[in-house]
């Protein structure tokens, strides 16, 4: 089954992305979706094939495709993202390209590693797949992800000094999306909610300050996420986003993180992955990682 295109504005159809890879074609898609988030959209018609292993198959599909774009959309122009380790494959499929002027093709991996073969000298593996290989790196993201879910919202505060990163903050300040993206890149995070009517777990004192980082943000933004979280709640429970209380919250949570001597970051209108490159780097510069680690 071939897909209809993505239009932008109900006129200017997007292309669709054809992703060609001899693994699975997960960078290709991310690039590709990065790439048409610049013209307004996040999820592209993308056409899939993976797991390469001839280059018969790489031209029944862009023939198959091509006939469908010529028969349905009166273009049998193709728009191509292909990320092949073998090299037979990519000279064929750029030997192929320059035959047929309807196809634009981007390479999005092989420059990358020649840079980094001409750099360290080193030769590159030619294994396809390898970003997914179930090396010390996967088991350790796994690893630090079971710990971030088994120390969500305060669970288990007696692990605090065995966490590499601890988030504290009110509610509603991107503590949990904030550890599991961190936990993904392979760190151990527990995170802390701060409320008027509990104390936090004496075990928060303990934490190395350099590894401590209180989440803030405005009002403003802090009502109008309470407010949309509550939707049709009671009386009773819109106290928690009663404007006074929300400061106080802040005004707490702010006195807490002064005397614990945390890093304090701001939160509010920031995308999660930026945040999280924030508190990475003041994280690294106090804890570099480990030659291992890069290894």
């Amino acid at each position: 089954m071939v897909l209809e295109p993505v239009t932008v504005d109900n006129k200017t159809p997007l292309p669709t992305i054809h992703v060609i890879s001899d693994s699975v074609g997960l960078t290709a898609q991310a690039v590709a979706r990065a790439a048409t988030s610049q013209f307004g959209v996040t999820d592209p018609c993308i056409e899939v094939l993976p797991k390469v292993h001839s280059f018969a198959d790489i031209k029944e599909f862009f023939e198959e495709h091509a006939a469908y774009h010529k028969k349905v959309l009166g273009c049998d122009r193709m728009l191509v993202f292909y990320t092949l380790v073998d090299e037979a494959l990519r000279v064929q499929l750029k030997a192929y390209v320059e035959e047929h002027a309807n196809i634009v093709a981007v390479d999005l991996l092989s420059a990358a590693i020649d840079a980094i073969a001409d750099m360290s000298g080193l030769s590159p593996s030619k294994e396809a797949g390898g970003l997914h290989v179930a090396d010390q790196n996967y088991f350790r993201r796994i690893a630090a992800l079971e710990f971030t879910i088994a120390h969500d919202d305060g669970r288990n505060p007696q692990d605090l000094t065995q966490a590499d990163i601890v988030l504290i903050g009110v509610s509603r300040t991107s503590k949990t999306p904030l550890s599991i993206y961190l936990a993904q890149q392979g760190y151990r995070v527990a995170n802390v909610p701060l409320d008027l009517h509990t104390d936090p777990p004496q075990e928060i004192y303990d934490v190395e300050p350099t590894k401590l980082f209180g989440l803030m943000t405005t009002p403003e933004v802090l009502i109008n996420i309470r407010q949309r979280r509550l939707g049709n709640a009671t009386a009773v429970a819109s106290s928690y986003a009663d404007p006074e209380q929300v400061h106080r919250d802040l005004e707490e949570s702010r006195a807490l993180m002064r005397k614990l001597g945390c890093i304090v970051i701001r939160t509010d209108n920031r995308a999660v992955e930026e945040t999280a490159q924030e508190v990475l780097r003041y994280y690294e510069r106090c804890h570099p990682p480990s030659t291992d680690a890069l290894l």
